[in-house]
């Protein structure tokens, strides 16, 4: 049988298998497209029905009933623009499905207030004049839309010895929760236990134990351990689990203990993420070390270990393979999630799979980068300075390099980016730069022609869905723009994250300013009728790492 075959008969094969799945609503946002209209998106699901199609109801606020605003049903788009507003008014919005000419209500509701004019945003008020250094999503009270969790200040410590780098923690980190419609729910407090930089600092919002609440877990300490100077070195260290209603600690067990790493750069890299190690329920993954030793638990809804591993003994080659983020996917396609931790991978089992020797990696993706070829490929960036491949795809199931930049790299740096921002070549291009020492840049396509050595976007641009094509749009220094075409839209605030939480298939831009967290959101009408991205696995699971590590843009996997 050939590999085509044998992948294809792989993937049909896993689609049957039954997988937990999140409850969500249907995500309806609505955004003033002029003064005088309203867009209004909502989300597809992967079990709707093939023949299903939508009316839109409008909700004048303090003015009786929804009254739908359609003349026929909405048939080949998850998208409308209602035009019979009253400039000034605030609306309500909802939908309802209807499949074989019976309509159905549907959970999820919008608010647009139209004198905001055309600006595709709405936003939530801060308790507190802050920015944000990450944000987490997560349906925190079961009503099916997603809420957030929020932690501040936006400052980081880096645990690397150099100066410039370390520097004293001003004040502890802090979670917010807050509600999908802006409501405060809680605080938690990290402590002085946690210095405030990302690699101390993880956490992650995911409904683990399955009750319909996505609870938070993170790191934690006890007391003030700080030395004279600030530094963290001694103390109990945690793993917590906290209340989704109320940020009270409900559970907590020993973290990865230090012993075993040579030395406080070294011991103060840690991690979290989610995976699907049986094929059908999430369990948590604890991760301790990078650039040497590399120590890895798996928990189950319980926090009870599944299993351990460590890059010692028989595996000692893979110690320093590991990155600034673990990437979670099915990357063997045998129904269960692995862990792409750096250069190197483990099987759902913790049992090592392959190691390219590559050394540690700023950037990665998991994504079909190369349709031709069967399965997934990777995209990577290597920091470690490389006398080939620092720039490189490899086939995400094995391994085994594809093509990469035969000359050599110093310190490929940053989020990098992959995304199909032309339809000149087939496939997702993919976009990194050097820095601290290095000036080279490349964009290559997806079979390894290197389009380009300029430094074309820095080196943490996103690639976003935003208009109504199939191709990617760029977001860099704010600006949405298409590769070589005209700027969509300027942005304001920090960037923290581009992933596809409320409306249609396309994503937001979530942005944070003193004080205010930003959900920009396209008015473009689009005719397509797609499944929301966060019913894809691969895809959710990469917005699930964004509390943890560096950021890397979501990528929509085969299903």
């Amino acid at each position: 049988m050939s590999r085509i075959l044998i992948f294809i008969f792989i993937t049909f094969s896993l689609i049957s298998k039954g997988q937990v799945q999140e409850k969500i609503d249907r995500g309806v946002v609505a955004l003033a497209h002029s003064t005088e209209s309203v867009y209004v998106g909502w989300r597809m699901f992967k079990d709707d029905h093939k023949e299903i199609s939508f009316n839109v109801y409008r909700q004048d606020i303090g003015f009786g009933d929804f009254q739908k605003v359609n003349k026929t049903p909405i048939t080949h788009s998850t998208n409308f623009i209602d035009s019979t507003i009253q400039p000034g008014h605030g609306y309500n919005y909802k939908v309802k499905s209807i499949i074989n000419n019976v309509e159905y209500d549907e959970p999820g509701a919008g608010y647009v207030f139209t004198l905001t004019g055309s600006v595709p945003y709405y936003s939530i008020k801060l308790k507190d004049n802050i920015t944000l250094k990450r944000i987490g999503f997560g349906d925190l009270d079961g009503d099916g839309a997603y809420d957030f969790v929020m932690q501040s200040p936006d400052f980081n410590v880096d645990p690397y010895y150099r100066p410039g780098y370390w520097k004293r923690s001003p004040e502890p980190y802090k979670l917010n929760a807050y509600t999908s419609k802006g409501k405060h729910l809680w605080e938690y407090d990290m402590g002085w236990a946690i210095e405030t930089g990302t690699w101390y600092s993880a956490y992650m919002v995911f409904d683990i134990d399955q009750d319909g609440k996505a609870e938070v877990y993170t790191k934690a300490g006890e007391g003030d351990p700080r030395e004279m100077d600030g530094h963290v070195l001694t103390g109990p260290e945690y793993l917590v689990k906290l209340n989704p209603v109320n940020g009270k600690i409900i559970q907590r067990q020993n973290w990865i203990p230090r012993d075993g790493f040579e030395q406080y750069n070294w011991w103060s890299r840690n991690f979290l993420t989610v995976a699907y190690l049986d094929g059908q329920n999430p369990s948590l993954i604890m991760q301790r070390g990078t650039y040497t030793t590399i120590k890895t638990e798996a928990l189950d809804k319980n926090l009870k270990p599944i299993w351990t591993w460590e890059s010692t003994g028989e595996y000692e080659k893979y110690k320093g393979q590991g990155a600034h983020a673990i990437m979670t996917g099915d990357i063997d396609f045998d129904g269960k999630d692995e862990l792409v931790f750096g250069t190197s991978a483990l099987d759902d089992d913790g049992k090592p799979l392959w190691h390219t020797g590559l050394g540690h990696n700023d950037a990665g993706y998991i994504a079909d980068i190369i349709p031709s070829r069967p399965g997934y490929e990777i995209f990577f960036g290597v920091e470690s300075r490389s006398p080939k491949n620092g720039v490189c795809v490899a086939d995400a199931r094995t391994g085994e390099i594809i093509w990469g930049y035969e000359g050599s790299t110093h310190h490929v740096h940053g989020q990098a980016m992959i995304g199909d921002i032309t339809d000149k070549y087939e496939g997702i291009e993919c976009y990194a730069g050097e820095a601290k020492g290095g000036d080279k840049f490349f964009l290559y396509s997806a079979d390894g022609v290197r389009l380009s050595d300029k430094n074309l976007w820095g080196n943490a641009p996103k690639a976003v869905w935003w208009d109504a094509d199939d191709l990617k749009e760029i977001c860099y220094k704010n600006e949405v723009f298409d590769y070589e075409g005209e700027t969509h839209l300027k942005v304001e605030g920090k960037v923290l994250i581009v992933a596809d939480i409320i409306g249609d298939w396309r994503e937001e831009i979530v942005t944070s300013l003193p004080g205010e967290v930003r959900i920009y959101s396209t008015n473009i009408l689009s005719d397509k009728k797609e499944i929301c991205r966060m019913q894809n696995h691969l895809y959710r699971m990469a917005v699930a790492d964004a509390t943890m590590g560096y950021y890397n843009a979501p990528q929509v996997g085969f299903k």
